[in-house]
Order: structure tokens, then C-alpha cells, then sequence
């Protein structure tokens, strides 16, 4: 008797249901409308389920990755990342996948992202918000093997050589994504929320379920930035399906704030609909491999010997030649 694993017996099943006409929980046998961040449909079946989604699998230039401050390699020919500070109106939806906001199409008004590793103009067109079930488990990327509570990510696409996001998340130089970590506003305020994450949040409790969209007042991209001109990047790739590995990836060095009340709105989302809610809504995908690529960052390590270099955590600092993370007494 042969015994198979219990996730490739589990998938095996999955595809003879679909083969054989029967309907599964996902609703339809498109690859697009039962995908997940866990479960027999989650990361680590990407790569299989869909031979368009191989990268998923077989990449070696994917993403989120771990950011390891001892690896970071100083360029001191990146420039400063600029965002269009022209208000733009959207629509956040639950797709019962991931939370995304995408631009409203019809209307004139671009934002466009440019400078920092950028060679061209890409134009900002949606924008995920990546959480976990609890705080140390919420951003894609890590820290040094350390989570943050969530994680904003802007894409953009390049307008210059492609007229679409779609299209170009599968053609070289495509995508730039930036990050931006997301930590808990502190009780007394003293780091308070982001006014632009407060109006995404606002209807929240409006899309709880699958499918379910709203309008969000006109918010600055931005104003989602924290204040700080550092940053890390690297050359990876989208962090859904099909993991194309097109994007150039810029991290900022500082995270956003958002209130504690926010926050569990958030992990109020569901996957499925009204009627059968399945589980929370979770769509965090494991960091990848990083295969020998390098980390770039515009901190310069040297100028850190007599005073603090910014940093994500408030009591961190590096210092240079150690290029290790420092805790303040």
C-alpha cells in the first residue's frame, strides 16, 4: 500500500471534485475565485494547482522576503521615492481573498510614483492591506524574523512601456510595490494614528464579507507615507497569484500608525459571505527564499557612529562596522 502525504492526498481529492463536475465550498473551479492565503488552496499549492502560477513555486525572485539589517548594502546613488500628493477616489473590497483598494478609472486624476531604484514612471492603481489574526503575525515582510501587526502595499504600474496594470505585472520592469508597515497607535497618543489610514478604515465594517465593496472619500496616497526618505529595495514579486516576478519593491524604513479600535475591525473581515462566514480573514503570504539577491538601502551605516540612524523601532538604532541592531538601556 502506498501512502500519500496528507496535503498532496488533500489536493488530489480537491482536483478529481473538480474534474468529476462537483462543486466544492469555493462556489467555481476558477483559479481567480478560490485561491487562498491558507488552507489546500493556499501558498504552497499556488505553484501547482496552475500552470500560469509555476513562479509560485519555482521562482527564485519572489516575495515577501525577511529583511536582515546585517545584509543590507548602502547605495549611495538611490534618491528619495516620490508619490503625487493628488487626492484620488476608490473602492476598498473584500474580495475573501485579501483587502485591496483600486483607483477609480473614470476619473482624470493619476498618481504617480517615481524616483528612489525606480528608471521609469509608474502609476499607482491599487493598494493592499495585508494583516494577520494577531499582532505578531500581520505584515508579509519581516524584520529580522520579527512581524509587524499589518502592512500597506502600494502598486503601480509602468505607464511608460505598458497601459495597464495586468498587463504590466507580467513584462519586465512592470511593477513597483511599496511597502509601509503598519504598528498600533500607543494609548496615550504619543504616536497617533494615520489620518489617511483612519479614512481608509471608515468602512471597515461595511465590506465584512465577501464581495462586499465601498466608496472611500478621496484620500492622499501620499499621506499614507510615514516621515522619514529611507528606505530598503529589492527586486522580487507580487505576493498573489501569479507571483510574477516583475516588481521592484521599495521598504520603507518607518512604519504608520493605526488606532487599536481600527485594527480589530480589521480582523473582523470574513472569507466567505453572510450566510457562511467560514473563517477570518487572513492574507499574509509566508517570506520566500531570498536566492542571492541583494537588499539596497539609502541609510548610510557610516554616518551612524555618533548619532541614531532611523529605524523602525523606536529603540533600535545601528551602528557602524556591526551592522547589528543595538536596544537602547
Amino acid at each position: 500500500m502506498i501512502y500519500l502525504p496528507f496535503n498532496t492526498l488533500c489536493l488530489s481529492i480537491f482536483f478529481l471534485c473538480i474534474e468529476s463536475g462537483v462543486r466544492a465550498d469555493f462556489g467555481t473551479a476558477a483559479w481567480e475565485t478560490w485561491w487562498l492565503y491558507n488552507g489546500v488552496s493556499g501558498p504552497a499549492f499556488w505553484g501547482l494547482i496552475n500552470p500560469q502560477w509555476n513562479l509560485c513555486s519555482k521562482g527564485r525572485r519572489q516575495s515577501p522576503i525577511n529583511i536582515e539589517p546585517s545584509r543590507l548594502l548602502y547605495d549611495p546613488q538611490l534618491r528619495p521615492i516620490h508619490i503625487d500628493k493628488t487626492p484620488i477616489r476608490g473602492v476598498l473590497r473584500n474580495t475573501g481573498q485579501t483587502l485591496v483598494l483600486t483607483v477609480d478609472r473614470a476619473s482624470p486624476v493619476r498618481v504617480n510614483i517615481s524616483g528612489g531604484p525606480l528608471t521609469y514612471r509608474y502609476q499607482f492603481e491599487e493598494l493592499y492591506i495585508r494583516f494577520g489574526p494577531e499582532d505578531v503575525v500581520g505584515s508579509e515582510h519581516l524584520i529580522q524574523g520579527i512581524a509587524f501587526p499589518a502592512e500597506l502595499q502600494l502598486y503601480g504600474f509602468n505607464v511608460e512601456l505598458y497601459s495597464n496594470l495586468s498587463d504590466a505585472q507580467q513584462k519586465p520592469n512592470g511593477v513597483a510595490a511599496v511597502s509601509i508597515m503598519i504598528r498600533v497607535a500607543d494609548e496615550d497618543m504619543t504616536k497617533p494614528p494615520n489620518s489617511e489610514l483612519q479614512t481608509l478604515a471608515t468602512v471597515l465594517k461595511e465590506i465584512t464579507f465577501r464581495n462586499q465593496s465601498a466608496v472611500v472619500e478621496p484620500i492622499s496616497v501620499h499621506g499614507l507615507l510615514p516621515e522619514t526618505d529611507y528606505y530598503m529595495t529589492y527586486e522580487g514579486s507580487t505576493t498573489h497569484p501569479g507571483c510574477w516576478e516583475t516588481v521592484t519593491w521599495v521598504l520603507f524604513n518607518k512604519p504608520v500608525y493605526i488606532s487599536r479600535k481600527n485594527m480589530y475591525w480589521l480582523r473582523q473581515l470574513k472569507q466567505g459571505t453572510p450566510t457562511a462566514p467560514k473563517t477570518q480573514l487572513w492574507n499574509v503570504r509566508p517570506t520566500q527564499h531570498l536566492h542571492h539577491r541583494t537588499v539596497r538601502t539609502n541609510i548610510n551605516f557610516a554616518q551612524a557612529q555618533a548619532k541614531k540612524c532611523p529605524t523602525m523601532h523606536k529603540e533600535t538604532y545601528y551602528k557602524a562596522n556591526l551592522w547589528r541592531p543595538q536596544v537602547i538601556p
